[in-house]
């Protein structure tokens, strides 16, 4: 048995416990996590790494989440943690090859595309996740702790006022949907002139403000974004602040139906002594079971990054 296998068995164990003393699984999970860091239960699995205890906490997660299923209890499947990573590396090389950088995610959920990314570049992150659902957000922190990936967490409205400093770049899994306080909404350029706004958008105009110039920001967006009635003014908006450096589409195949097919967006924040790409990345990432073809993708991302 794997080594992360053996730590979910451990997880789901006293988190049907928990169950069985009318708790939903997911707060058992909730519960079985934070009791181990406060010394209440006790179990350790030799030669774990961050990795393996982050997949099995991703494992037992995705159980609860099935179980009662709320709207905005989803998560970032690993694949799509892994390629948007794979980018982030890319963008950043030389920063990565000389220090840290910092990142955000102003709609953390539980956590799962961020620490992917810290797992990755390990110890080459400093994280700021932001979230409103206290759940999702305990999860997140006690991910962080027993992964020991330290992380700042804000439990907000990311749409509101936020304190959180510029960062190099931004990773983010766009809550897709409309944003009911449309008070708030009314201080954002992409608020709708009829109607509710998007929180895409307004996501993407917050992230956009919370990154330093010259930044590059990735996010996950619905497949159809720049088709909705109120593209217009996205496209206007992202042509006066950023450059758009590439839409990478993603296999039919990772999604239930057409209606949730995404794609990855990155965008630079604009900066006075740096010039917008020759030409946009555009590229379709192939079925990931196909080796070969992988690889000609990442050799296509490799050419256009050193031509740009």
């Amino acid at each position: 048995m794997e080594k992360f296998e053996h730590i979910f068995n451990i997880i789901n164990e006293q988190a049907e416990k928990f169950e069985k003393q009318d708790m939903t699984y997911l707060d058992g999970v909730l519960a079985m996590l934070e009791g181990t860091l406060d010394g209440a239960f006790k179990w350790e699995v030799e030669g774990a790494t961050k990795e393996d205890m982050r997949k099995a906490i991703q494992i037992a997660i995705l159980k609860g989440m099935r179980k009662n299923t709320q709207p905005n209890h989803q998560m970032t499947p690993d694949t799509l943690g892994l390629l948007v990573s794979y980018f982030v590396e890319q963008f950043y090389e030389k920063d990565l090859a000389e220090g840290s950088i910092s990142v955000a995610d102003l709609a953390l959920g539980t956590g799962n595309l961020m620490f992917t990314l810290m797992n990755v570049l390990d110890g080459k992150v400093e994280a700021t996740g932001v979230e409103v659902d206290e759940l999702l957000i305990r999860l997140a922190a006690a991910t962080a702790d027993l992964t020991e990936q330290p992380i700042a967490l804000y439990r907000q409205d990311a749409l509101e006022s936020l304190l959180v400093d510029p960062v190099d770049a931004v990773v983010c899994d766009l809550p897709v949907g409309y944003y009911p306080n449309e008070e708030v909404a009314l201080d954002y350029e992409l608020c709708a002139e009829e109607g509710m706004s998007y929180s895409h958008h307004l996501f993407i105009e917050q992230s956009l403000k919370h990154t330093k110039e010259g930044g590059y920001l990735f996010f996950l967006i619905p497949a159809a974004l720049f088709e909705s009635e109120q593209a217009k003014n996205l496209h206007k908006y992202i042509k006066k602040h950023a450059w758009i450096q590439a839409v990478i589409q993603l296999p039919e195949t990772m999604f239930s139906s057409k209606a949730h097919e995404k794609s990855i967006l990155i965008l630079q924040k604009q900066r006075a002594d740096v010039k917008a790409p020759r030409e946009v990345l555009l590229a379709k990432v192939p079925n990931m079971a196909n080796k070969q073809a992988l690889a000609m993708f990442f050799e296509k991302v490799r050419l256009w990054k050193e031509n740009k």
